[in-house]
């Protein structure tokens, strides 16, 4: 059998964190790579003399060559560019949708058989094109978004009712920007409904928080954006693949007519386990909450549209 193989593209800081929670979990031995020679060897080399002081028996390396990613059971794609000051949104696809590109075409040559997680911006964009150009099945290829809204939906409502994180079970759906969708009705703290907890108008500032919660961070780094919580939501969703966990969680996935939404990668709930998205599950929605995951599902439509359009 062997310990599993799990390939990281993109040294910079989510990837390089995705690697390291990988390993302190001990969910396989992990490939780290990235084109800047050295940096993914240096930080490989560094997580290997970490997890030897705690005793944790996964190894680390670090690479140039996607010859050394062969035979991956996981790939976790971070790399990319973040949004510079000045830059549009279709310049960042326009310049993520070559790296994406060049990527899945090497996962696609050394490891056919993997399962791929995307967390390069614009997600759901990325998801969809990775897809297409590895042709793998639609459930071996998808995007981690909602688990990292559904967190920090999640700590947010913890934060206000100064209660354990534990206790808080949220869903955040749709596409991962400004349009995805916090369900008020999925939302409890210990099957307690949320609304019953917090009264409305606070609630509403905590979903406006969830949308623009990567922004929030931003705005404080000032030079860079979140990696601690990127990294661990992907985590999470490898190791519900590895140890086919059959874990419900929001994630990125293609929908083909579930809650009327056909032909597009987008935030829904699903089953995560050996089979990658196993399946789609169809809660049932308000018709507020239906409606704005529609628009968000069109909104994620437009942005491949233009990606289409640039020649992806």
């Amino acid at each position: 059998m062997g310990r599993k193989k799990i390939t990281v593209v993109g040294a910079g800081h989510v990837g390089e964190h995705v690697a390291w929670f990988c390993a302190m979990k001990e969910l396989g031995d992990v490939v780290l790579i990235d084109i800047i020679e050295g940096m993914p060897q240096g930080k490989a080399l560094d997580m290997s003399q970490a997890v030897t002081l705690e005793g944790w028996d996964s190894r680390v390396v670090g690479t140039n060559d996607y010859a050394d990613t062969a035979d991956s059971d996981v790939v976790v794609i971070t790399a990319g560019l973040p949004r510079k000051p000045g830059m549009s949104r279709e310049d960042l696809l326009d310049a993520n949708a070559k790296i994406v590109k060049a990527v899945s075409e090497q996962v696609a040559k050394y490891s056919p058989n993997a399962t791929i997680i995307t967390v390069t911006n614009p997600l759901d964009a990325m998801t969809y094109l990775c897809q297409k150009v590895t042709g793998f099945p639609y459930n071996r290829v998808f995007g981690q978004a909602g688990n990292l809204d559904s967190a920090r939906f999640r700590c947010f409502i913890a934060m206000e009712l100064n209660c354990s994180v534990e206790d808080v079970q949220a869903m955040v759906l749709g596409g991962h920007g400004d349009s995805m969708v916090p369900l008020r009705t999925c939302t409890n703290v210990s099957g307690i409904p949320v609304t019953q907890l917090i009264p409305d108008d606070r609630l509403e500032a905590i979903i406006q928080r969830t949308r623009v919660g990567g922004g929030e961070i931003v705005k404080l780094l000032k030079t860079g954006s979140a990696y601690y919580a990127p990294a661990l939501a992907s985590v999470e969703m490898v190791e519900a693949v590895l140890l086919d966990k059959k874990r419900i969680m929001p994630c990125s996935a293609y929908c083909q007519g579930e809650y009327g939404i056909s032909d597009i990668y987008v935030g829904v709930p699903v089953l995560v386990g050996e089979g990658g998205v196993e399946k789609i599950v169809e809660v049932q929605l308000t018709d507020d909450e239906l409606a704005a995951l529609q628009k968000s599902a069109n909104a994620v439509k437009e942005t491949v549209e233009t990606m289409k359009k640039l020649g992806y």
